[in-house]
């Protein structure tokens, strides 16, 4: 009993160290003793972040090959190449709490995991391209700057790169919509559908309501988030009612309006039962988006196992090469 006692106050102990660590604004590293829960919780929103770097390149690849100039093409192909390597970055981080990327991978296939609700929306136009940059790099890049600050080290270091790629997202899509905006009548329309359909997904990325939420309080506790959900999407709302003035276009919102009592723009009823519809699985492209991860990850097999080959046999080269050194 008496033993028992001196190891759950040893575990307070810890525990009350960790959060003054974190309180103190000292970061957590690898090999720093933490709660499962925190390490449980990092690895469930580090792996979210990575599957939905990588889902998030299904969409804008559907446009690779129709890209409307060899210019596009090649920017196009650009912000893909730097979504693969954000997903490389944070499973890499994610290793580094004890789980496996093939770990990780198998959760994502299985569905098990969870990526971004937005990238289970279809992309029907080239405008669909901008209003991704814009609308979709533009939530991800709020909710991820705070994220550099984040009480993980090896998250919070991912992150500013990240972040300074992303920058570059947003201004192109933006760019996108602002050429669309200024050409012809169809090409206008075009560029209006696309946000008409994009906006509202867009808010619901931040996550339910703070009332709503499961997992936002605490994480604002351990400092791996600094803003709850509301607080960010109120300044994506902020932020993108002022930049669609520069398009000359409009947002989906007929209760849009800035109320200068609050210092913030006012916005209408989200349908989170689309949003839930989504991430439950039941979106218009979730089959197809893990579908094509699935085949991937099955079609890719070959080059694992040569890279694994390799690496064996260059490990075993080297040993031999010590042992006739050492005789």
């Amino acid at each position: 009993m008496q033993q028992t006692q001196e190891r759950t106050s040893a575990v307070v102990s810890l525990e009350e160290q960790f959060q003054q660590k974190i309180d103190s604004e000292i970061r957590i590293e690898p090999k720093d003793w933490m709660p499962e829960a925190y390490r449980k919780t990092l690895i469930r929103q580090i792996g979210q972040h990575a599957h939905s770097e990588v889902v998030g390149m299904l969409p804008e690849g559907n446009w690779i090959t129709r890209a409307p100039s060899l210019k596009r093409k090649a920017i196009l192909l650009a912000k893909i190449q730097d979504e693969a390597g954000h997903g490389l970055y944070l499973y890499s981080a994610a290793e580094t709490l004890g789980v496996s990327r093939d770990e990780m991978i198998e959760e994502l296939h299985s569905g098990k995991a969870k990526y971004s609700s937005i990238f289970n929306y279809p992309t029907l136009t080239w405008a669909d391209i901008g209003a991704i940059g814009w609308l979709v790099d533009g939530a991800a890049i709020l909710n991820q700057i705070p994220l550099c600050r984040c009480s993980y080290g090896p998250y919070a270091r991912a992150m500013v790169r990240i972040c300074k790629e992303e920058s570059f997202h947003q201004r192109q899509g933006f760019d996108i919509l602002y050429t669309l905006a200024q050409g012809s009548p169809e090409q206008r329309a075009m560029a209006q559908d696309a946000i008409n359909r994009w906006y509202w997904p867009a808010v619901m990325m931040f996550g339910p309501s703070d009332a709503d939420s499961v997992h936002s309080a605490q994480s604002m506790r351990w400092k791996i988030k600094r803003f709850s959900n509301d607080e960010l999407r109120q300044r994506f709302i902020d932020m993108i009612a002022e930049q669609v003035k520069v398009l000359g276009l409009t947002l989906p919102d007929p209760d849009l309006k800035w109320n200068p009592e609050r210092g913030h723009y006012d916005h209408g009823p989200i349908n989170w039962e689309e949003f839930w519809n989504v991430v439950n699985g039941n979106g218009p492209c979730n089959r197809e988006r893990l579908r094509a991860r699935r085949e991937a990850w099955e079609k890719g097999a070959w080059v694992r196992e040569a890279a694994l080959a390799y690496a064996e046999k260059k490990a075993r080269r080297a040993a031999q090469k010590e042992e006739t050194q050492a005789a």
